[in-house]
């Protein structure tokens, strides 16, 4: 699976003020740095709770196949729309009756080719996320973003990389991580 996001969320000014303030920052020389610091968790928070924080449109590669097939993002709230893409990258929009496309209670965005296409990859657009704004994510979401965030940003100047979020931050995360058996 190859994905991409197409729109990223909209970060509101309130994720950067809580982080400002946990950092105990009034200025804004370092808006910038730590917006990105924000954006950096955000994405760690998906990768640990296997669950895309925040509403984003995205795209993700798969083989033309007309078996169904499971979008690797979740939860999907929408799928908007099936790509052929062909050998030079050549991209070329499939009508709605050549696909069909479902979603799982869980989340998981299904899709399948129902007539036969000379590409041999097709890119799934779709939009993905449990909330659509900071505002409106659970609490220990947030926190463990702001928390992940300040950590990040004062071990900035020290060889203090972690292969996963400290502690503090993986018990606010740990009720809402996606386990899956292989």
């Amino acid at each position: 699976m190859k994905r991409a996001i197409t729109a990223p969320p909209t970060l509101a000014p309130t994720a950067l003020a809580e982080l400002k303030a946990w950092l105990g920052i009034s200025t804004a020389r370092d808006d910038a740095e730590l917006t990105g610091l924000i954006r950096t968790a955000l994405e760690l928070c998906e990768g640990f709770i296997g669950t895309m924080p925040l509403t984003s449109g995205c795209e993700e590669i798969l083989l033309a196949s007309g078996a169904w097939q499971s979008l690797a993002t979740r939860p999907v709230q929408a799928i908007t729309g099936v790509i052929a893409i062909g050998p030079d990258g050549t991209r070329t929009a499939l009508a709605a009756s050549a696909y069909e496309i479902d979603i799982s209670a869980d989340g998981t965005g299904l899709m399948r080719l129902i007539w036969p296409v000379t590409q041999t990859r097709v890119a799934v657009r779709f939009t993905a996320g449990m909330a659509e704004s900071w505002d409106t994510l659970p609490d220990a979401i947030q926190q463990g973003l702001v928390r992940w965030a300040a950590y990040q940003h004062r071990a900035r100047d020290g060889d203090k990389a972690m292969a996963g979020p400290p502690a503090s931050v993986a018990a606010l995360w740990r009720p809402w991580r996606r386990m899956r058996i292989a």
